[in-house]
């Protein structure tokens, strides 16, 4: 399979490999050829890739793309560590010695393993897909940007990118935002002040929700996010209703801007967002 020359190509022409300098230069040149064969068949293969899907979001297709770079340049090392006259004896050694060495590397390589293994499991049980939203079982969440052989990339609200090792994140309890859904809601309430105009304030809130840029546009020319009067509280009428959002947007930053622009609607259109308040009587001693 590997051979001590390139074929047609004869190195003995062009220095002696008998001495050390020799050694070195034919090393040096099978290591270029290496790497410059593995660019090209790497940037063929990423081509074809890219071509099939436009968008690589397939966690099964990313881990297996990830693990196909990991071969090509682990066979590329391999050749030149057989075809070097100066590395041949240590490509012997790993061919020959597979048995103990792979014993080795077993032991000392035991995390390595379990994560790759992890990845497996995970590329093929699909718990999540890359641009999904998840928690996991610490409380730790946010959108699913990569996996890779040994880890998966988790970038948090504050966009904060989050490497955990696959094991943890196999092993772990995921909540998916996102699973077998492109449409996520959350249910907000709001309060306004005793003697408010009902059908006033639900239609100001409805109208700054339906303008949020973080509304589901699909939804916008349906009957979208009804405002209903669900309570009477001690000091305010409680008017509640239900925000539909794409699944990679935060909870947060939705939340946050819903609030803004119904307080800046409320404020504009003279509706009052009570609070509480306390009256302290003073008593005087005759």
């Amino acid at each position: 399979m590997f051979g001590t020359d390139i074929p047609g190509i004869d190195l003995s022409s062009y220095f002696d490999k008998t001495t050390i300098l020799g050694q070195v230069l034919e090393f040096l040149i099978y290591t270029a050829i290496a790497a410059i064969v593995t660019s090209i068949v790497l940037a063929i293969y990423n081509h074809f890739v890219k071509k099939k899907l436009k968008e690589k979001k397939n966690i099964q297709i990313r881990f297996t793309q990830n693990i196909i770079r990991t071969l090509i340049i682990l066979i590329a090392i391999i050749w030149v560590l057989m075809s070097s006259t100066a590395t041949t004896d240590i490509g012997k050694v790993l061919f020959q010695g597979t048995a103990i060495i792979g014993a080795v590397i077993g032991l000392a390589a035991q995390p390595v393993i379990g994560d790759l293994f992890s990845g497996i499991a995970i590329s093929i049980n699909k718990p999540f897909e890359i641009g999904d939203r998840i928690e996991l079982d610490n409380g730790l969440k946010g959108i699913v940007m990569d996996i890779t052989m040994r880890h998966v990339v988790l970038r948090t609200i504050d966009t904060v990118d989050v490497i955990i090792p696959n094991s943890k994140i196999n092993s772990s309890t995921i909540t998916n935002m996102s699973h077998n859904t492109r449409i996520r809601s959350v249910h907000m309430r709001f309060n306004v002040a005793y003697g408010t105009d009902m059908d006033k304030a639900m239609k100001v809130l409805r109208d700054a929700v339906i303008e949020s840029e973080y509304s589901e546009p699909e939804w916008k020319n349906k009957d979208y996010g009804p405002v209903y009067f669900i309570a009477y509280a001690d000091s305010s009428l409680v008017l509640a209703t239900t925000v539909y959002y794409k699944p990679t947007n935060a909870t947060e930053m939705v939340m946050s801007d819903i609030n803004k622009r119904v307080n800046d609607a409320f404020a504009r259109e003279g509706i009052e967002i009570p609070y509480n308040y306390v009256n302290v009587v003073m008593k005087k001693d005759d």
